[in-house]
């Protein structure tokens, strides 16, 4: 148990890190809810109904899901596509982690050193980062809580991301078809 506040509506110039706050990355078979650990169960169901109830959800595709060429990826990018269409979802990719300066234009991708502004400017209220790697996602993440008052979903391949609200551990392809399955079935429902 984290003493972390991880309260949407706080927001902070410079934010503390989670792990300062208490927070530990899962174990396996488990994920992290507002900086608790938690069943992965739980986990994609609380991510299920976040989705399912939000207004403008998006998925922020990374190079893991949008490059790699090996079958698993291909697999994972079905998967995903599968997520977005059951939960009405936008896709913004993450085409490039380097800033193109002077401007970026954040209806066609997320600045990776100013997401907070993609997600002001699109409205989003979910956002749910899949195949983005480690460094990228924890900085990222971390201003998004600290600037917005976005919910932030992290899909992990590895231990999970604990600068994020919500975080799944050691991602397949088949977890994100259950959290599709779990989107469709409380949006019909």
């Amino acid at each position: 148990m984290s003493n972390i506040c991880m309260d949407l509506e706080e927001r902070s110039f410079l934010t503390p890190s989670a792990p300062m706050g208490g927070v530990v990355l899962p174990d396996h078979g488990h994920g992290l809810l507002m900086g608790d650990v938690v069943p992965e169960e739980r986990a994609i169901e609380a991510a299920a109904r976040k989705i399912a109830g939000s207004r403008n959800p998006t998925i922020f595709p990374g190079p893991l899901v949008l490059w790699k060429s090996t079958s698993d990826s291909v697999r994972m990018a079905k998967a995903v596509l599968e997520l977005a269409r059951a939960g009405d979802m936008k896709i913004i990719p993450m085409a490039d982690y380097r800033p193109k300066y002077p401007k970026i234009n954040p209806e066609e991708e997320i600045n990776p050193s100013h997401p907070n502004l993609t997600i002001w400017h699109n409205r989003i209220d979910v956002c749910l980062f899949v195949g983005v790697h480690c460094h990228y996602s924890n900085i990222a993440l971390k201003i998004i809580r600290g600037g917005t008052d976005c919910f932030t979903i992290a899909l992990c391949s590895y231990a999970g991301d604990d600068e994020a609200h919500l975080t799944i551990r050691d991602l397949t392809p088949e977890t994100v078809e259950r959290l599709a399955a779990s989107v469709a079935r409380m949006k019909k429902g």
